[in-house]
């Protein structure tokens, strides 16, 4: 049964009467005809990149439609994911006055945007074992709570949340979950797109930057209901996303190598915690589901230095909630993880 969730309800009073800016492009768009644009004062002489980019991503949403299973109407592209939770922020959460919950340890920009956009970032530490303490979560939120992050797999824990938590957050929240899935392409774990209809307050934000490797064109991709997509296209800025992102998006997302280079890298990450266990300084691996491994070791700050010397850089998560002592290692190439595996080996405990 679909929740009933009316969106209005949560809406920022000045983002309800905006007016959209409306581009030259967004008034006319190409069918394909060889037509003079003298519309949007380009410069006129042609070198790929002199005129403006769809800024609706028509084609790239079209792509993504069809792998996904979700209606064009239903996504909003950004310039990385970071774009596309500031969206989310600046529509949905008044400055000095509404609240978020965040569930640490994960991904910090949650608590960085909040900031920015003078929004409380309410905390609540994931349990012993980096799972969702629920009653802790809903005793927690109010009439000011807009949104609740939850990160899964999670960033920098490596693990999925359980689904039936989840539906209960969604359930009693009378505001919008964002589910950030970065690293579901690594994880047996199903999507929480096929919800969407389901759950009339559900976000679910993806990338390009990690299975499709393409950090460097900062592509992130919201999926929402019609008119969640429709309130955060109000306050989108008109040509967010490049002609250039959208062209290396395209060639790339619907490649077979992609699959195999995910395949790889879960081969690869089997071998490395098959490595990791042997290991006398290693304290804990925790279960992963993503392109990554948290493991707990005696000395975090002493083993990042040493492998730093052997020019591995990998990040030391202790400075977070539940992390003491662990480093992050990213799968890397099998050649990087050879390497990795060698230094590590050649590390003995003080």
């Amino acid at each position: 049964m679909t929740r009933v969730f009316k969106i209005n309800t949560i809406v920022r009073e000045s983002v309800k009467g905006l007016k959209p800016y409306s581009s030259a492009r967004d008034e006319y768009v190409s069918d394909g005809s060889e037509m003079i644009f003298l519309d949007a004062n380009e410069n006129p002489f042609e070198n790929g990149v002199n005129r403006y980019p769809d800024p609706q991503q028509r084609s790239l949403k079209n792509s993504l439609a069809k792998q996904k299973g979700v209606s064009e109407s239903k996504m909003l592209l950004g310039n990385g994911s970071d774009e596309v939770l500031d969206l989310i922020f600046r529509a949905f959460c008044e400055p000095n006055q509404d609240n978020i919950l965040t569930l640490p340890p994960t991904y910090g920009m949650y608590k960085v945007l909040a900031g920015i956009n003078a929004i409380e970032n309410r905390e609540v530490l994931l349990t012993s074992e980096f799972g969702l303490d629920v009653p802790k979560i809903l005793a927690t939120i109010d009439e000011k709570t807009k949104l609740i992050f939850v990160c899964s797999p999670n960033n920098p824990t490596g693990n999925v949340f359980d689904r039936q938590n989840i539906q209960k957050i969604l359930e009693s929240f009378n505001g919008l979950v964002v589910i950030d899935e970065a690293y579901i392409d690594f994880s047996s774990e199903e999507s929480w797109l096929n919800k969407l209809e389901e759950y009339p307050n559900l976000i679910v934000t993806q990338t390009l930057s990690k299975a499709y490797g393409m950090a460097g064109i900062r592509l992130g991709i919201c999926y929402a209901s019609e008119e969640i997509i429709t309130v955060l296209n109000k306050i989108k800025p008109p040509y967010n996303v490049n002609q250039l992102t959208q062209e290396r998006a395209l060639e790339r997302i619907d490649q077979k190598m992609v699959q195999n280079e995910v395949q790889n890298i879960l081969q690869e990450r089997a071998l490395l915690i098959q490595a990791l266990q042997g290991m006398n300084f290693v304290h804990k691996i925790y279960p992963t589901e993503a392109n990554f491994v948290l493991v707990q070791v005696d000395s975090a700050d002493q083993r990042y230095e040493q492998l730093l010397e052997q020019g591995i850089v990998v990040r030391n998560r202790s400075s977070q909630p539940l992390c003491a002592n662990t480093l992050r290692f990213t799968v890397g190439t099998p050649e990087e993880n050879k390497k990795l595996i060698r230094v590590l080996n050649e590390i003995t405990s003080p």
